[in-house]
């Protein structure tokens, strides 16, 4: 297992960009105006690197490992269940040689939605930032006066 005590970022980026000049080069499913990007990879409480990769192909939420300890041991295309602050996952078990054991969420296959970049670019940064995010609590409803009678019962209070 590789186990990726830096950043993966770059490594992803170059590995993905091999990819697309090969087994991808001219694939219909492929978005033009779109370049492959790392975004928003960071160390996720369960020690392990997670970001959105972009690619032509596809906009993927990832998981490589970050310690030996609390990575799976799974065949490709497995399943496994990620928890986040914002909630659980199902990511897709994948090899590439290059990377080793990585896990990918699709979010966006084909990624034919973005017309630029910059705007998948930004679609994946709050991707990111939301996967790391505590779920926003909802607002408390305002406590119910005590009414009763007639009118309280027809909602026109006092």
């Amino acid at each position: 297992m590789k186990v990726w005590a830096n950043d993966p970022s770059s490594e992803l980026v170059s590995v993905f960009a091999d990819i697309a000049r090969t087994r991808m080069a001219d694939l219909p499913i492929c978005n033009t105006a779109l370049n492959v990007e790392a975004v928003g990879f960071a160390r996720s409480s369960h020690g392990h690197w997670a970001g959105v990769m972009i690619t032509p192909w596809a906009i993927n939420l990832l998981c490589l490992p970050g310690q030996e300890t609390g990575w799976p041991a799974l065949a490709a295309c497995s399943k496994h269940g990620w928890r986040f602050p914002s909630g659980d996952y199902e990511f897709t078990v994948a090899e590439e040689e290059r990377l080793g054991n990585y896990h990918l969420c699709s979010l966006f296959s084909p990624a034919f939605e973005f017309p630029t970049q910059e705007q998948a670019r930004l679609t994946a940064l709050a991707v990111s930032h939301a996967l790391h995010a505590e779920p926003m609590a909802a607002p408390e409803a305002p406590p119910a006066k005590a009414t009763s009678g007639r009118r309280a019962f027809l909602g026109l209070g006092r």
